[in-house]
Formats: C-alpha cells, structure tokens, sequence
C-alpha cells in the first residue's frame, strides 16, 4: 500500500462491471461510503486473505445505484479490465481512514477480545465473526463451551477497543 506494512481496511465488494462505460458495481462496507468512493480516492484491491493484489485505481467518478455503488476507476474503460476486480474487495491503508470513535471496532480486530457480562464475570473470548443477513454474530469460545450473540446494542453493551473487552448481556438461557 502507500506506506511500509500499511493495513488495508475493506470498504467493499467489487460485484461485477455494469454498462459498457467501464462502470463497476461496488456493494459499500463502510458507514459513509459517498467519501470513500469519492472522486481523486486511490483504493486497493485485496483477495479473501486480505493481501493486496491489485491497485491503486482512482476513482473517477461514483454514485449511488440501490444498495450498491456504481464506480468508474480512471483509465479502465470498457468491461475487459473490470473482469479481473469481480468478487474482489476494495480496501483503503487505515491511516487514510476517520479515527474511530473510542467505542468503535473495525469487524476485523473483534477475534481475540475477552468478553464479560455486566456484573464483570468473563465469558470467554471471541473466536469468530459471521456476516448473516439479520446482521454480525460474534462467535464466544468460553470455559465450557461456544456460544453465539447477535452483535448489536441490545447485547453488547461496551466496546473497549483499547483494552480488547466486550461487555455483554446475554440472553436468559443461552449460557444453560
């Protein structure tokens, strides 16, 4: 990336070209997706392992196209070029990025942090993160066994990024 051992923070996922105009569709994994995708922006490619294996392309001109965005990288023209972006993910060096807020997490860092209910009791660690269309779920290896929680402010109460610590409410039963 731009600078030694940089890391690359996905933003999104290439889809396939769009039109003839050297147009692809791109489906947004960032919260503000309008700057990410902004014109002049230089975004990398990376594979499944999350190496770089393609860029920089700038982007020249995007908009908004339903869910997804439409992107046009400057000097790819045509279908052909786009070909080889399909199912890649676009990633930008996380110094490039807005500083997280202290109670923020990027999706990626959540495996290895401890995990304790409100009263401070440990639960575990989280061992895996799941993309499923209701939303995240953390995977939360504990002391007997591995339980699943839906990521969302109903029951993961506090986000010590500094620290690794989530802090949970789990479910009546789940741990039974």
């Amino acid at each position: 990336m731009t600078a030694p051992g940089a890391r690359p923070i996905v933003v999104g996922r290439v889809r396939r070209p769009h039109g003839l105009k050297g147009e692809v569709t791109v489906f947004p994994l960032t919260d503000d997706p309008a700057a990410i995708f902004g014109p002049g922006r230089a975004l990398w490619v990376v594979d499944l392992e999350g190496r770089v294996v393609g860029g920089p392309h700038e982007v020249e001109r995007s908009r908004a196209y339903h869910r997804e965005w439409l992107v046009k990288f400057r000097g790819m023209e045509g279908r052909e070029p786009l070909e080889a972006l399909r199912h890649g993910f676009l990633a930008v060096p996380e110094h490039e990025l807005p500083a997280l807020a202290a109670d923020e997490v990027y999706v990626g860092d959540l495996a290895g942090f401890a995990v304790q209910d409100e009263a401070g009791q440990a639960l575990g660690v989280v061992t895996d993160v799941f993309e499923l269309p209701a939303g995240l779920v953390i995977e939360v290896q504990g002391p007997k066994r591995e339980f699943l929680l839906p990521y969302v402010g109903e029951f993961v109460r506090d986000v010590a990024r500094e620290a690794r610590r989530l802090v949970v409410r789990v479910p009546d039963g789940l741990l039974d």
